[in-house]
């Protein structure tokens, strides 16, 4: 990741990034998303602003989908789907009220295929997630600095995290 200032740290149960901008926090997802699989699902967790939907951006371009088309935060519409090199279906779930409203529109439709599943506010249906999945969450320790954790849960995330870690040069 040539000229960015981007700090990684592995840990025995994960790894922490640090960025010093949303340039740096979108190249951490574009990156990131380069090397996802089929049925991947990332929960995104963290406070308003914390850099979630920039991450998820970076991700959705890493996937392969055109700087030509728009990637903005689905708040209002809960799905947006976009067709890169994978299908990829980009939840945010701050307006659902409980778990039920993301079964209802078809949960298992949207997480558990071969599309790439990218969740922002996943802790609001936390119960519809797959079990196995990269928990990401984002916290803000500057004005445009960011800590962003990632905790694999399942063998594939865990092994994911190791090609990332391997790509920023850990």
């Amino acid at each position: 990741m040539k000229g960015l200032t981007l700090k990684a740290i592995s840990t025995s149960d994960g790894a922490t990034f640090e960025t010093f901008s949303a340039d740096e926090t979108l190249s951490l997802g574009r990156l990131f998303g380069e090397s996802l699989p089929p049925g991947a699902c990332l929960a995104l967790f963290g406070e308003l602003g914390a850099g979630k939907t920039v991450f998820a951006k970076g991700l959705i371009r890493g996937l392969g989908v055109s700087e030509a088309i728009a990637v903005t935060s689905p708040t209002f519409i809960i799905v947006s789907e976009y067709t890169g090199r994978l299908p990829i279906h980009h939840i945010d779930a701050y307006r659902l009220k409980s778990e039920r409203d993301i079964i209802d529109l078809g949960s298992r439709e949207l997480m558990f295929h071969e599309t790439v599943s990218i969740i922002e506010w996943a802790d609001r249906i936390i119960a519809a997630i797959p079990d196995d999945r990269l928990e990401i969450t984002f916290m803000v320790t500057g004005p445009t600095a960011r800590r962003i954790d990632f905790a694999p849960k399942g063998p594939l995330y865990a092994d994911l995290l190791k090609t990332l870690l391997s790509r920023v040069n850990v």
